[in-house]
């Protein structure tokens, strides 16, 4: 009886061990050591409204949900740049809305990195396709605007399948975004990730400097790609991922979403 309770007991502990270790890598997916420089947590990071009356709510939504973190906020101000070109302004992300065309992708989020901090940022969201019964449906946009933006605090994917079931998170790859669960909103594993990777400190601060870059460093998706090294694959073999060497220590980073 005393090797059976034992052997009970040693059962147990390994199955919590087994659990708790599928639970930290569940939530582990920052994707690379890249964070906004700042001199105390939670810091407050801008994003530029450079989107249609009809994206304001969701921009104003996925706002809403990533300022539920503990260790940043998110504020909404006026656009710094045209909705077409949607270029970077330092210090801060401008988010746009526009018809870039039929050419396979609903929103692409460009990342601009000094050293092993995020200077500026860009989302776009594609109304060539969310103009059309398939995409323009309340899901769909929440999914794709919180998604974005995600990526512009240094969080990558849950999961990359879009046929696999739902994890209730944002920045998991769906082909049906309301779910159920619902893919519109971030979720606990999300929070986790963002206190990770703004545990420490730092001493300077790469956030709300608010400097026009007078149209360097244009974020359309070509250009950020050009001359740009593929990282990773979607589950259908289309390029999703995108890094470009600036020189002196910069990058940019090109995630993009492609319609299902």
């Amino acid at each position: 009886m005393f090797f059976n309770y034992r052997g009970k007991t040693v059962g147990l502990l390994v199955l919590v061990a087994v659990l708790l270790a599928g639970t930290a890598a569940y939530a582990f997916h920052s994707w690379g050591p890249y964070h906004w420089a700042r001199t105390s947590n939670p810091f407050t990071l801008k994003l530029g409204d450079n989107v249609s009356t009809a994206w304001d709510a969701y921009l104003a939504g996925a706002s809403s949900d990533w300022s539920q973190s503990s260790v940043l906020n998110t504020t909404v101000v006026g656009g710094g740049t045209t909705a077409r070109r949607c270029r970077p302004t330092s210090g801060r992300v401008e988010v746009c809305s526009y018809g870039y065309g039929f050419n396979g992708w609903l929103g692409v989020a460009s990342i601009w990195i000094s050293g092993s901090h995020i200077v500026q940022g860009t989302v776009k969201v594609n109304d060539s396709y969310f103009n059309t019964k398939t995409y323009n449906t309340p899901p769909w946009r929440r999914l794709v605007m919180c998604q974005e933006i995600g990526h512009e605090f240094g969080l990558d994917h849950q999961d990359e399948n879009f046929y696999n079931p739902n994890l209730g998170t944002c920045m998991d790859y769906t082909s049906n975004p309301g779910g159920p669960p619902s893919n519109e909103h971030p979720n606990v594993h999300d929070y986790e990730q963002l206190e990770a990777i703004y545990t420490h400190i730092d001493s300077t601060t790469s956030v709300s400097q608010v400097v026009s870059n007078n149209g360097k460093g244009d974020s359309n998706e070509e250009d950020a790609i050009e001359g740009g090294k593929v990282l990773r694959k979607d589950s259908k073999g289309r390029d999703s991922l995108y890094v470009r060497n600036l020189g002196k220590d910069k990058k940019v980073f090109t995630f993009i979403l492609w319609a299902d």
